[in-house]
């Protein structure tokens, strides 16, 4: 299988590279990321501008996607920016990879996602699963962690805070509330991206422990 990784620099995505590329079911990984990333055999790794992705069918004829592009509001800078990264760049990016020919598509999205939710964070993240779903992909696969228990490249004080109380907390939480390794959720996603079956897949954050 050829993957197209998206996010690959992040925290879930650095993980599923690593595992993709360990992986003998993977033939090709493809990675487009904005900084560029250290040569590893099996890796193609263009640097592109999403603001301006390119057309390139060597980066997009992939057989399936793993998307784990995302920001936060404070890195973002404004809700105008969060949009655009959370939204805009994976499915602009779904778009080029249906178009030349991707059957599958695996989502990071998060516990909450709705397009109707109060909260804006999840309102984004529910208007790109369903954009992403309109595009028709034979497989599609929506994961949907809860707090990310992992070091992230920026430092975020409020996740990391209650990362710790809920790590004291586990023994009597119900799995629905309790955190997620970024570790386990990219090898979800890669699994699904191996073997999902047609239609839609939900993967709630109570699978992802």
């Amino acid at each position: 299988m050829h993957l197209l990784i998206l996010g690959a620099t992040g925290l879930v995505g650095g993980h599923v590279l690593s595992l993709a590329l360990a992986d003998p079911r993977v033939t090709a990984v493809t990675a487009p990321t904005r900084r560029p990333l250290v040569s590893r055999a099996g890796l193609s790794a263009p640097t592109v501008d999403f603001e301006q992705l390119p057309q390139d069918p060597a980066i997009w004829a992939v057989d399936a996607v793993i998307c784990a592009l995302g920001t936060t509001l404070k890195t973002a800078g404004s809700r105008e920016r969060f949009h655009r990264v959370d939204h805009d760049y994976p499915v602009e990016s779904a778009r080029l990879a249906k178009a030349h020919g991707a059957r599958t598509f695996v989502l990071n999205s998060a516990k909450g996602a709705d397009v109707k939710s109060l909260f804006f964070y999840s309102r984004v993240k529910g208007e790109t699963e369903r954009d992403i779903l309109a595009l028709g992909f034979e497989r599609t696969v929506l994961v949907r962690p809860g707090l990310i228990d992992g070091p992230r490249p920026e430092p975020r004080p409020m996740e990391q805070w209650a990362g710790k109380i809920l790590k004291v907390l586990k023994p009597l939480l119900p799995g629905t509330l309790q955190a997620n390794r970024p570790e386990t959720i990219a090898r979800t996603m890669l699994e699904a991206a191996m073997s999902a079956p047609a239609g839609v897949t939900i993967i709630p954050s109570q699978d992802l422990l």
